[in-house]
């Protein structure tokens, strides 16, 4: 409506200003006595008719300077509007709390590290516009629960819960904060989702699929070390949830019938039981080892890495990060880049996606490590079948 007002007085005073040279331009002086010029008179009513209905009433020059800085005012806040609250998007802050069950330096740095590049390579920067609340048990996995419940009370916009044990202690700590788990051994049999394709509830994230990677390992094993018949499993009670482990157990008894191999199951259940647990190995006369997926393990890679060493035993482990401590070989997923996956659940959570509509993620890149340095210790020839399927080889 400013506008319309600003160009009716524009329209009129251009329309005087043109009367008014037409005037200049007739006979006699422009200044001539109204009363001497009659046509003039009746020209100026007109005039004056055209002007009261081009202007509303009360409009003069104070209210047209008036409404014109109100049009300005109007329009600029129109422009200014959608910036501001994009400046207001744009600064908020995402807030994620990060439940590790080591310190960064100790076992596995590179797979925090991992995490945080995913987030960085989305666009997320640390100081900026992400803040991580980390919580580390420092290896005291009793701890799990206290430090799940302090990330809860924060009340962050979402939760990492980078394996099993993590997530069990996170989803037992809240029902609606979102989690997201980096690797979970099995998250159906676990109890985290309700189907993978359909997670449900307020956790999803990726699945390492641990016992189905167990009969895998056995199979290595006994092409690395062909004339052994007794192999130990050592496995740790409540590491990854009773169905899990049971699955777990039962697929290592199936793949070791079908290798024509005698399975003993050694328990550990913290690493106090190490000791015991490898001297119940070279008493039954153990020719070689797999080490059953668990975090606790995965936290203590050094030391049973160490002890698979001393007491001679070719050893099969779950993830590579056991080779690159000195152990064997290994197979199974890429941590590192499950780890970087696990970003993504993260970003699409902080943009509004709820986590029960996220599908749970398979490991699609699965990678065989071979330590030949340790080969060599052990006495032991790898064979070509298989160096030719090793992703990396330790020299």
């Amino acid at each position: 409506m400013g506008l319309e007002r600003l160009h009716g007085e524009f329209r009129r005073r251009v329309k005087t200003q043109k009367l008014a040279a037409e005037r200049g331009r007739g006979t006699g002086s422009a200044f001539q006595p109204r009363s001497q010029r009659p046509d003039q008179v009746a020209q100026d009513r007109r005039l004056a008719e055209d002007r009261r209905r081009d202007k509303p009433a009360h409009w003069g020059s104070g209210m047209t300077s008036i409404g014109a800085a109100l049009t300005v005012v109007l329009a600029l806040a129109l422009l200014a509007s959608p910036l501001a609250a994009e400046a207001q998007q744009a600064a908020k802050v995402a807030r994620i709390g990060y439940l590790a069950t080591a310190p960064a330096e100790a076992a596995s740095p590179h797979l925090r590290e991992a995490f945080r590049q995913g987030l960085r390579d989305l666009g997320y920067v640390e100081g900026r516009n992400l803040v991580i609340e980390y919580r580390d048990t420092e290896g005291k996995l009793e701890r799990l629960p206290a430090l799940a419940a302090e990330l809860v009370a924060l009340k962050v916009d979402v939760i990492v819960a980078p394996n099993t044990v993590a997530a069990l202690a996170t989803t037992q700590a809240t029902r609606t904060l979102p989690i997201v788990f980096a690797s979970a051994g099995d998250p159906v049999t676990s109890g985290f989702v309700t189907s993978l394709a359909r997670p449900g509830g307020n956790v999803t994230g990726l699945a390492f699929l641990a016992p189905e990677l167990v009969g895998k390992c056995l199979e290595l094993l006994k092409q690395v070390v062909p004339g052994v018949s007794r192999v130990a499993a050592l496995w740790p009670p409540g590491g990854q949830g009773e169905r899990t482990e049971k699955d777990m157990l039962k697929e290592a008894e199936v793949a070791a019938r079908a290798l024509g191999v005698r399975l003993q199951f050694v328990e550990a259940r913290g690493p106090t039981d190490f000791d015991r647990a490898f001297s119940e190995m070279t008493r039954a006369r153990a020719g070689a080892l797999t080490v059953l997926p668990s975090t606790m393990f995965f936290v203590e890679q050094r030391r049973l890495v160490d002890l698979a060493a001393k007491n001679r035993l070719p050893a099969v482990y779950t993830s590579r990060e056991f080779v690159d401590a000195g152990g064997l070989m290994a197979y199974g997923p890429d941590l590192a880049d499950m780890f970087r996956r696990a970003a993504t659940y993260v970003d699409k959570i902080l943009k509004g996606a709820k986590p029960g509509d996220l599908p749970v993620e398979q490991p699609t890149k699965f990678e065989l490590v071979v330590n030949l340095k340790t080969a060599k210790a052990l006495g032991l020839t790898i064979p070509q079948s298989v160096l030719g399927r090793a992703a990396h080889i330790i020299e």
